[in-house]
This record gives structure tokens, C-alpha cells and sequence, in this order.
């Protein structure tokens, strides 16, 4: 069941809401089942054969944590990571290593064709993050319906944020959630209006021009190249932004905030910066599960490299079993190294990085980056990846459609003077292409974000025009707003984290 589908905004999320306060009148217990009954419902849309895997992960997880205040802390703590990885590895990763054998030692082993449950993912880590908590004595409350409303809760199960245990449990615990709020219910669904907004105003309609620009298999030019790469990074960026604020909109109607996991990546003026505003609960679980025990930063600079670059390529590999993923992470691991180096060196040679004349050419920079690695992230395979950057950097020339000809007459010394020539064909999605790239990063660069328009309530930024507020003239703009939404759902598309 989709977000931005019709049953889920008009019969799911409403049936589900009004269940949990009627409940919550008689029971605070029977209205966390039912909303974890409701979370299962949802999951169980997808594929009913798989949520006895669900609940069992669940069970198991949860018995082990009540093992680990115990003795032989480590070794339970083992077993259950363990356990946690095992089973991801084999749904999502079998035909993977299966494969790579068959490369590497000539083999013709049959692939298992594993169906990598939806979610997945997202839900082992969550675990393992609750797991690794309660070994380090920072879990308190181990009431096994919370704990699975915890892990099952609808809004995050399918694609995240990645939760840790701290942060949510002491929710369900908490008397007020169970009591209905009109605040709630405005600033609730107002952010999820927003996020909509993203997904089927914006991304969906960057989606044909991403799409058809993948597709293609012949060599394509250096303007052609950078706006179907450019389409496909947009549309990432509002589709993944749409979720994270459909997530955080539908669990505020319960009063139930989760954290934040999309802050304006693309105005980040550093690969470091882009970590720490992109997913950015899975950089908080890389950073703390991996990253840190690894070593982090405390043995060297060399050492604290290396870390970043094993981190960044098993975050690349969590994102999909598939050589492409692992070469970005590898990619954004180098960016990251190269980042550490010319900051430190900055530093001795007092450099103003954090100037503000630097602060555009930076962010550019790091866009650029950004989108070169996007293309190992979509690319079918190696080859259309190298293909595909090479026309970016120019290998094919600049061309543009023969239609557009007439129109630019007026610079044809200057195209001449830059060696852009024409091309038979393709005017029309050319033109339409950069027309929604340029609305989508006049929306990305100079608007504010969802955490800035209601920062007034939410105030974990700093408050930016226009400012949300619970008044007639927002409540009309956000009425129009979701009608236009809701006359561009027609046959709902899946978001695209929904395959990691």
C-alpha cells in the first residue's frame, strides 16, 4: 500500500487514525495493538506470505534483547547480529555472491531467485541498532507490544528513517500520544501534503524523462547526458524528500514524531555536509554501528580513510546487491577522503573555506559530485555508467535538437564558438527535460524546506518565508494544494527507496 495511493489517504490512514483514539479512550494497550495490527495490514498489502518472517524477526529479536541484561551479554549480542545479517544476506544478497563466484571461478551455479521482502532492510537495522543499545545499557523499556509496534509501525517500516529505540519507545509509553489533538492533526497533515506534493507533482513527472534517458543504449551528447542525469537526481531528491515527509506527516496524526531524514542535501557545500542532510538516519547508523567501532577517527588519519571507505561501500552494498552500488559507495568513500584531506589542509594554510564567496562554487562542486556518482547508482550496468559520464565530460561533443534551430539563431556564433552542433530529433523532450530540471532546482535551491516552512512548531530549523501557520489563508493553500495532488494520482508510482 502506497502513500500516494487513494486507499491508503482515503480509507487506510483515516480508519486507522480514528480506531487508534476511539481505543485509546478505553485502553492506552488495545490502542498500540491496534495500530500494530493496523502497521500489519499495511505490510501484509504488499505480500501476506511474508509477515510471518516479520514476526518472527520480531519475536526473536526482542527475546534476545531480553537476554542481553543477562550473562553472556556478548556472546547473545553476537548470535543475534549475526543472526540479523545472515538472514538479510540471504534474501537480499544470494543471487549476488552467486553470481560473482560464477565470474570468478568460471561456475554455472543455478541463482536462488530470492525475493527480497519489502522493507527488509530497513527493519534489520533497526534491530540491530536495538540490539547493540541494549547491550550497551541504554534500553529501559521492554513492554513487547510497544516493541512491536516499534519495528512494525507503518510510517517508517517500508523505507525508513532508521529508528533507534530510544526515541520512540518513551512515545508509546507517554499518556499524550493517546489523546487526540487538533495540532496534531493540522501540522500532521499538512506535512504530509508537502510530501505528497513532492512525489506526485514533481518527481513523478521528472520520472518519464529519467526513465527514457536510462533506457536508451546509443552514445548521447554532452547536453542531452547532463539533463537526463540531472532529471533522474531530482527526481531521486523529491521522491525520497516526498516519503521522508509523508512518514514524519502521517505518525505526527499520532501524535508520534519521528526524526528527521532529508535536510536540503543538495544545498550542502561538501560531500561531508551532503552525509548529514542525505538519509540522514542511515548516516547516523553507518557513523555510530560502523563507522565508530571500526575506529573511526582515533587511529590516524590513514586508519580514519580506510573507515570511511569500508563504511561507504557497505552502505553502497546495503543499498543493493549489485556491483554498481558497491562502485558509488566507493565513490562517495573517495569524495569523503578527498573532503578530510583538503579540509585539514585548508586548515594549516588557513584557508576561508567556510567563506560565504566560496559557499556557491563549493555547493556546485559538490553537486556535480553528487551526480556523477547518481549514475553507477541508476545505470543498468558498468557500461552504460562509463558511457554516460564519458558523455557528460564531453567524449560525444554538445549538440542540440536540429528543432531548436530556428530559436537560436540569434547565439549561433557563440553555439559555434563552444562546438555545440545540432542533432536530428528529440526537441521536445529535450525542452521539456530542462523545463521540469529548472522547476525543480529553482524549488530545491531557493525554497525552504518542509522543517523550514514549519519550523514555527517544529522548531529544529530556523524558520523561513512562507512560514506555516494555522490560519484560513494556509488552510486554503493547502486545500488547493491536495486537490491538485489528488487529481494527479491516477495509477500511483512506487517510491524508489522502496527497492533498497
Amino acid at each position: 500500500m502506497l502513500f500516494n495511493s487513494l486507499s491508503f489517504i482515503v480509507l487506510f490512514l483515516p480508519i486507522t487514525t480514528l480506531g487508534f483514539f476511539l481505543l485509546a479512550r478505553r485502553s492506552q494497550t488495545w490502542a498500540a495493538l491496534w495500530l500494530a495490527a493496523a502497521s500489519l495490514f499495511f505490510y501484509g498489502w504488499w505480500s501476506v506470505e511474508y509477515i510471518p518472517l516479520l514476526l518472527a524477526s520480531v519475536t526473536g529479536n526482542y527475546l534476545l534483547g531480553r537476554r542481553l541484561p543477562g550473562s553472556a551479554r556478548r556472546r547473545w549480542l553476537v548470535l543475534g547480529v549475526s543472526g540479523n545479517l545472515l538472514l538479510l544476506t540471504y534474501f537480499k544478497y544470494a543471487d549476488f555472491f552467486i553470481t560473482g563466484i560464477n565470474a570468478v571461478a568460471a561456475t554455472q551455479w543455478p541463482l536462488w531467485h530470492v525475493v527480497l521482502p519489502i522493507g527488509m532492510s530497513f527493519y534489520t537495522f533497526t534491530q540491530i541498532a536495538f540490539l547493540v543499545d541494549t547491550y550497551h545499557g541504554k534500553v529501559k523499556e521492554y513492554r513487547f507490544v510497544h516493541y512491536l509496534l516499534f519495528i512494525t509501525y507503518f510510517p517508517h517500516l517500508i523505507a525508513g528513517p532508521v529508528l533507534h529505540h530510544a526515541e520512540m519507545m518513551p512515545q508509546f509509553a507517554r499518556l499524550a500520544t493517546y489523546r487526540f489533538s487538533r495540532a496534531n492533526l493540522a501540522i500532521g497533515g499538512s506535512i504530509f501534503v508537502f510530501g505528497l506534493a513532492k512525489k506526485v507533482l514533481i518527481a513523478d513527472h521528472l520520472a518519464p524523462h529519467a526513465n527514457s534517458f536510462f533506457g536508451q543504449t546509443e552514445p548521447q551528447t554532452l547536453l542531452v547526458a547532463w539533463g537526463g542525469v540531472l532529471a533522474y537526481a531530482f527526481q531521486l531528491y523529491f521522491d525520497f524528500s516526498g516519503y521522508s515527509d509523508m512518514a514524519i506527516g502521517a505518525s505526527r496524526l499520532f501524535g508520534i514524531r519521528l526524526p528527521l531524514n532529508f535536510d536540503s542535501p543538495y544545498k550542502a557545500a561538501s560531500v561531508i555536509d551532503f552525509w548529514r542532510r542525505w538519509h540522514m538516519t542511515l548516516s547516523r547508523f553507518l557513523r555510530d554501528y560502523l563507522y565508530i567501532p571500526l575506529g573511526g577517527a582515533r587511529k590516524g588519519s590513514l586508519r580514519r580513510h580506510l573507515n570511511l571507505l569500508l563504511t561507504m561501500l557497505l552502505g553502497g552494498l546495503w543499498h543493493g546487491a549489485g556491483w554498481n552500488f558497491a562502485l558509488w559507495g566507493l565513490l562517495h568513500g573517495a569524495y569523503l577522503m578527498v573532503n578530510h584531506a583538503w579540509a585539514a589542509l585548508a586548515a594549516r594554510l588557513r584557508f576561508p573555506v567556510g567563506a560565504a564567496a566560496w559557499r556557491m562554487p563549493a555547493a556546485a562542486l559538490t553537486f556535480a559530485a553528487v551526480c556523477v556518482a547518481w549514475v553507477f547508482f541508476r545505470a543498468a550496468d558498468f557500461s552504460q555508467a562509463l558511457l554516460i559520464v564519458g558523455a557528460m565530460a564531453g567524449h560525444n561533443g554538445a549538440s542540440l535538437p536540429e528543432a531548436l534551430a530556428p530559436r537560436v539563431m540569434g547565439i549561433q556564433p557563440m553555439l559555434d564558438a563552444l562546438g555545440i552542433t545540432f542533432h536530428v530529433g528529440g526537441g521536445t523532450r529535450f525542452v521539456q527535460t530542462y523545463a521540469w530540471v529548472a522547476v525543480a532546482a529553482a524549488i530545491a535551491w531557493l525554497m525552504p524546506n518542509t522543517q523550514q516552512i514549519m519550523a514555527r512548531f517544529e522548531p529544529t530549523l530556523g524558520a523561513r518565508w512562507p512560514a506555516w501557520l494555522p490560519n484560513r489563508r494556509w488552510a486554503v493553500g493547502m486545500a488547493l494544494l491536495s486537490l491538485a495532488c489528488l487529481l494527479s494520482l491516477g495509477r500511483p508510482a512506487e517510491f524508489l527507496y522502496f527497492q533498497f
